[in-house]
């Protein structure tokens, strides 16, 4: 289970990585293998600003549709588009390629309060 110690997690099973304000988002290995085959990402609250754990999109698998919580407030401001023509990227390289959406944080001190990748790996039980 490829679990990236510089990464923030949250109980939902996104991964967060962050440059300044800005926030890169998408979802764990360990979800993307519990999912199975993605077919689709649909995200459709990007220039919206949200609040910590409000749903900003949804990931579609062969047998199931999940939810994707945003893990801090901010400003939705970019989707990867390549994910239209291309949602298996998600499950290929789930912290690369398959990231799903770039985030302007309003409060940095949030990232405080998610998940090492040593919480998350207790979490999972990996």
């Amino acid at each position: 289970m490829n679990i990236p110690e510089e990464l923030k997690y949250t109980k939902d099973h996104e991964w967060v990585r962050a440059e300044g304000e800005i926030l890169t988002i998408g979802i764990t290995d360990f979800a993307q293998s519990e999912l199975g085959d993605i077919v689709y990402v649909e995200v459709d609250t990007l220039d919206e600003t949200l609040e910590a754990e409000e749903v900003f999109g949804t990931v579609e698998a062969v047998k199931t549709v999940s939810d994707l919580f945003l893990p801090v407030a901010g400003e939705v401001i970019e989707f990867n588009e390549a994910l239209e023509d291309e949602p298996e990227k998600v499950n290929d390289d789930p912290y690369g390629e398959g990231w799903m959406i770039k985030l302007k944080c309003i409060d940095t001190s949030e990232l405080n309060e998610l998940l090492s990748a040593e919480d998350y790996k207790t979490l999972i039980g990996a």
